[in-house]
């Protein structure tokens, strides 16, 4: 197609990728407009909003999948980590309820808030809600189980360290190891063992731990009478 001198020339189609490309953007707009701002008047206006939700997230994550943390030499659970996080996300995200509420009253302005503004709200309040309801779980069984934690030394290759977890309830008892890498962190246990009589082996001190390529802990059900089939092999870790 030609055109004559002097006509403006017709604007570029814009091409499939194109539009592909702008979809994300036009759908976080979206999301960002829920909030009552643009995109970057969002991120740097509502910090307090986005870090409180990602808090939110890994609270509920570490609450209902249970991961084992080693923190300073200290063995922390999964629902106790989520309990920080979970904290930290309601002080933030009540420092950005506080800072919206003032916003709102400087601005003078009546209108009630919109749909999006209720979405929001009500996602954060699930959110809340999963992460309360995953380290409260977790909680409830580590006190009614009557758990202890205890790391064990010796450390393996590489600052390997393996983790005990021991519970009991009436008359059965239960154990698990996890083994601890340089992350600081073991998402699941390498092994666990049952004993009768609600024993704790471990913290009476009847168990072997050794390492070679991997590690091998052997609890015993008392000082003296081995019980091979508490035997747990091939500690690795991650």
């Amino acid at each position: 197609m030609t055109t004559a001198p002097g006509d403006a020339a017709p604007p570029p189609r814009r091409t499939d990728a194109r539009l592909n490309r702008d979809r994300p953007v036009a759908a976080a707009r979206e999301v960002f407009a829920a909030s009552g701002g643009s995109d970057l008047e969002v991120i740097r206006n509502f910090p307090f909003l986005v870090t409180g939700a990602v808090c939110g997230v890994l609270a509920a994550v570490a609450g209902w999948s249970g991961p084992l943390a080693l923190v300073g030499g200290y063995a922390v659970p999964g629902w106790q980590s989520g309990a920080v996080l979970l904290a930290v996300s309601l002080i933030l995200l009540g420092v950005h309820y506080v800072r919206g509420v003032r916003r709102y009253a400087a601005s003078g302005a009546e209108s009630m808030p919109s749909r999006r503004s209720l979405r929001l709200l009500l996602a954060l309040a699930l959110l809340t809600a999963a992460a309360a309801l995953g380290c409260g779980q977790g909680a409830l069984s580590d006190i009614v189980n009557g758990a202890e934690y205890r790391v064990l030394a010796p450390t393996g290759p590489g600052g390997c360290t393996a983790v005990v977890r021991e519970q009991s309830f009436l008359e059965s008892g239960r154990g698990e190891v996890y083994a601890v890498g340089d992350p600081g962190l073991a998402r699941t246990p390498s092994g666990t063992w049952e004993v009768d009589a609600g024993h704790r082996p471990v913290a009476a001190g009847s168990y072997e731990l050794s390492w070679g390529d991997g590690g091998s802990l052997t609890v015993r059900d008392s000082g003296t009478r081995p019980a091979p089939a508490l035997d747990v092999e091939f500690l690795a870790c991650p």
